[in-house]
C-alpha cells in the first residue's frame, strides 16, 4: 500500500497481515473467486486504523511497519510465506483475522492454528466471537481451544484500542482475551475506511468503496446480532469526515460509488448532514458520487429523507422487509414492520427513481410452503420490488434466537460453517422433512429471478437505474445458478486449490482433482454461455426505444407471428412501411440497406429486437446432432448464425461498458 513506511536506518521490522477469511464449501474446499463483488468494510476500517498507528508512531521510532491486506474470497493466503517471515528473531509477524462471521469461523480457526504453528502472533475478532461471548456466560469449546493454543480473542470494536493491541503484540505481551464489548468507541472523528487499490483490483468494480457511516440499531429483532454486538444506541461518523474521504477517494482512486454498510442508515442521527455534504459535492464540486444504503421500512416516513437521498446520489436502498406475513413478523419481534405500509414504502422510493432491494427470510414458525409461495407472488406483483435477497432463518451466535435455542437444548447444527443463512441449521416448525425448506428457498430464487419477472422489473425501471439492475441480475443469476452460493457471498469464476481443504477432508489425488475440476469448469462455462444469452435476450427485449422504433417492433412482431421464422428483406421493408403510417418520420430503408443490416447487426443495431430466431436455430442444430442427422445442418447457415450471435454479444458487451 502507498502508506507503508520505508526505513531510512536499520530498524526493527514488524509485519502486520490483516486477513478476512473465507469459508468452506459443502465438499470442504476453501471458497475463493477470480473476481469478487463486495469488498470487506472491516478490512478497510482496520487498514485506516493501522495507518493512523503508523503515522502517529505509536509503536515506537525504531519500528518499521509493513502492512498487507488479504481477502481470502478473492486471494489465496500465502500461509507458508507469512510463517517464514516470523522466523527471523529480529522481526515480529502479527496476523489479525478480522471481521470473522460465524460461517467463516471454522476456516479462521484453521488458519489461526497454522499461523501459530509457524510462530506468528495471532488475533481473531469479528461478529462470531463477539456475539457468541456477549450472549453466553461460558466460553464455547471451539474458542477455548484457540485460547489454549495461544490465539488472542478480541471481543468488540477496536477503534479506540487498536494502537494498544498492536503495542502489546509488538512487545510480546498480548493477553489471551480482550473484552471491549461494553466500551463502544466514539466514531465521530475516527479514520474513515481506507481504499486499498491493490486489493480492489481483485473485484469486478474498481470504482467501488465501502463506508460504515454509523453503527448500531434501535430495534429488537430476534434474529439480529447487530444489537448485541454494536448496541442499540446509534454511533456515527461526522459528515465532514465522510465528505472529505469521498472527495479524496474520487480524486486519487477514481472511486465514485459506495455501499454505506450501516445496518440502518435511516437511524443515523447525522443522516441529513451527510446527505447535505454529498449534495454539495455533487452540485457545487461536480463530484458525481453515488451510493446504496440499508434502511428500515419506516424510513420513507422521515421528512425529507427520501428526497434528499435522491439528490445526494442514492441509486438503491436495501430494506429489511424480512417477510410480508404478519405472523412471521411477530415471530421475529419486528414490530416496526407493518405489511400494510409496504406498497406505499416501495412507491415512495420509486417516485424519486431509487431502486428497491429487500431482504426476505424464510423459515419463521408461522411460515408454511403455501404462505411463502403466496407472499412471494404478492412481493412480485403487488409490492413490485426490483430485487430480493432470500435467506433461511439461522440462529446466529449473538442473536436472541441462538441464545434461546442454546438455553433450551433444542437441536442446532454444530458446524458453524453452515451458518451462512443458506443452510438449514435448526428445526423449522412447518418443514419437518430435512431439505424441504432448502428446496423452497431455491424455488423462491428461481421464481423471483425468472425471465418474465426480470423483464417486468426492467420495463418499469427508471432509466437511471436500468443498468445497475441488469448488472445485479447478472451477479445474482451467476451466484445462484452457477456458483450455488448466496450472491452476497459469491464472486465470479470459482478458483480451487487441491490442498486447501478442511482438516477432516482427505486431499484428493491429482488425477481425481483434475477430473472433477475439469467437469466443474466445463459445466460453469456452459452455464455462463446460457446466462449471457439469457441476459442478452433480456436486454434486447427491455432496452429503451423511440416511438418510431416501437412502431417498427410491433409491426415486425405481427409479421413474425404469422410466418414463424426470421423475416426476409421484403417483409422487413413491409413492416417499416406499415409503421410509417403511424409515425410519418420513419424512413423506409431500401432493400439493399435492409439486406446489409440483416447480416451486419452492428450497423443496424436499432433493428435487433430478440435473439429468439437464433436460439431456435441452435436448438435445431443440437437436435440434428443428437439424432446424428449431420447432413441436415447447413455449414453456411451455421457460419452466418455464428456471425450474428457474435455481433449480438459484442453489442451487449459494448452497451454494458458504455453504461454508467
Amino acid at each position: 500500500m502507498n502508506w507503508i513506511r520505508k526505513p531510512l536506518v536499520a530498524k526493527r521490522r514488524v509485519n502486520i497481515f490483516l486477513i478476512k477469511p473465507s469459508n468452506y464449501d459443502d465438499d470442504g474446499f476453501v471458497v475463493t473467486y477470480f473476481r469478487g463483488v463486495l469488498p470487506s468494510n472491516t478490512l478497510s476500517c482496520l487498514a485506516a486504523l493501522t495507518r493512523e498507528v503508523i503515522e502517529k508512531k505509536t509503536l515506537g521510532e525504531d519500528i518499521d511497519v509493513h502492512v498487507r491486506l488479504f481477502d481470502e474470497t478473492v486471494q489465496k493466503i500465502p500461509v507458508q510465506k507469512i510463517c517464514r517471515s516470523a522466523r527471523d528473531s529480529q522481526h515480529r509477524t502479527i496476523v489479525a483475522l478480522v471481521g470473522v462471521q460465524s460461517n467463516q469461523f471454522p476456516r479462521a480457526a484453521d488458519l489461526a492454528r497454522q499461523f501459530r504453528a509457524g510462530g506468528c502472533t495471532v488475533m481473531i475478532g469479528g461478529f462470531h466471537v463477539s456475539g457468541y461471548m456477549a450472549m453466553l456466560p461460558e466460553i464455547p469449546q471451539e474458542i477455548q481451544s484457540l485460547l489454549e493454543q495461544g490465539v488472542t480473542i478480541v471481543k468488540g470494536e477496536v477503534e479506540e484500542t487498536w494502537g494498544m493491541l498492536l503495542q502489546d503484540a509488538v512487545q510480546g505481551r498480548l493477553k489471551p482475551l480482550y473484552d471491549f464489548i461494553d466500551d463502544k468507541p466514539d466514531l465521530y472523528n475516527q479514520p474513515i475506511p481506507l481504499i486499498d487499490t491493490r486489493l480492489l483490483r481483485h473485484f469486478m468494480a474498481s470504482n467501488f468503496g465501502t463506508i460504515d457511516c454509523g453503527r448500531g440499531c434501535p430495534f429488537n429483532c430476534s434474529f439480529c446480532t447487530i444489537i448485541n454486538v454494536q448496541g442499540r444506541k446509534m454511533r456515527v461518523r461526522s459528515a465532514e469526515c465522510i465528505a472529505q474521504a469521498v472527495r479524496q477517494n474520487w480524486r486519487q482512486n477514481k472511486v465514485d460509488y459506495y455501499f454505506f454498510t450501516d445496518d440502518n442508515f435511516a437511524r443515523n442521527i447525522e443522516w441529513e448532514r451527510i446527505f447535505d455534504a454529498l449534495i454539495d459535492l455533487r452540485e457545487k464540486e461536480n463530484i458525481d458520487v453515488r451510493f446504496m444504503m440499508q434502511v428500515d421500512v419506516l424510513s420513507y416516513k422521515i421528512p425529507q429523507f427520501v428526497e434528499k437521498a435522491r439528490r445526494a446520489g442514492c441509486t438503491q436502498v436495501f430494506i429489511g422487509m424480512e417477510s410480508i406475513n404478519p405472523e412471521s413478523l411477530k415471530d421475529a419481534q419486528k414490530a416496526q414492520n407493518q405489511v400494510a405500509d409496504y406498497v406505499r414504502l416501495i412507491q415512495a422510493w420509486h417516485e424519486v427513481e431509487i431502486a428497491t432491494h429487500v431482504g426476505y427470510i424464510l423459515g419463521f414458525p408461522s411460515d408454511t410452503p403455501e404462505s411463502i409461495r403466496r407472499d412471494l407472488q404478492r412481493l412480485i406483483n403487488e409490492i413490485k420490488v426490483e430485487q430480493a435477497s432470500f435467506f433461511i432463518l439461522t440462529p446466529l451466535p449473538g442473536s436472541r434466537d441462538h441464545f434461546e435455542i442454546k438455553q433450551s437444548g433444542e437441536y442446532m447444527d454444530s458446524d458453524h460453517n453452515r451458518f451462512d443463512s443458506t443452510h438449514e441449521t435448526m428445526k423449522y416448525a412447518n418443514f419437518p422433512e430435512p431439505g424441504s425448506l432448502t428446496a423452497l428457498y431455491l424455488e423462491a430464487w428461481a421464481t423471483f429471478y425468472s425471465f418474465e419477472n426480470m423483464k417486468r422489473v426492467l420495463q418499469r425501471a427508471a432509466p437511471r437505474n436500468y443498468w445497475n439492475i441488469l448488472r445485479n441480475f447478472i451477479w445474482y443469476k451467476n451466484a445462484i445458478m452457477l456458483e450455488g452460493r448466496h450472491p452476497m457471498m459469491a464472486g465470479f469464476f470459482r478458483r480451487k486449490s487441491r490442498s486447501a481443504v478442511r482438516p477432516n477432508v482427505p486431499v484428493p489425488s491429482w488425477w481425481a482433482f483434475f477430473k472433477t475440476r475439469s467437469r466443474e469448469i466445463r459445466t460453469y462455462l456452459l452455464g455462463m454461455a446460457r446466462l449471457i444469452m439469457e441476459m442478452e435476450e433480456l436486454w434486447l427485449q427491455t432496452r429503451r426505444r423511440s416511438e418510431a422504433e416501437l412502431c417498427i417492433v410491433e409491426e415486425m412482431r405481427r409479421l413474425h407471428a404469422s410466418v414463424r421464422r426470421r423475416l426476409n428483406v421484403a417483409e422487413m421493408q413491409l413492416a417499416h412501411a406499415r409503421a410509417r403510417l403511424q409515425v410519418p418520420s420513419i424512413r423506409v430503408p431500401t432493400k439493399l440497406a435492409l439486406y446489409w443490416q440483416k447480416w451486419h447487426l452492428w450497423l443496424g443495431s436499432r433493428k435487433v429486437y430478440t435473439r429468439a430466431d437464433l436460439q431456435d436455430y441452435w436448438e435445431s442444430v443440437k437436435h440434428n446432432l443428437h439424432e446424428k442427422r449431420i447432413f441436415h445442418i447447413s455449414p453456411l447457415r451455421v457460419l452466418t448464425s455464428l456471425w450474428l450471435d457474435f455481433q449480438v454479444t459484442l453489442m451487449f458487451a459494448f452497451a454494458i461498458l458504455r453504461a454508467r
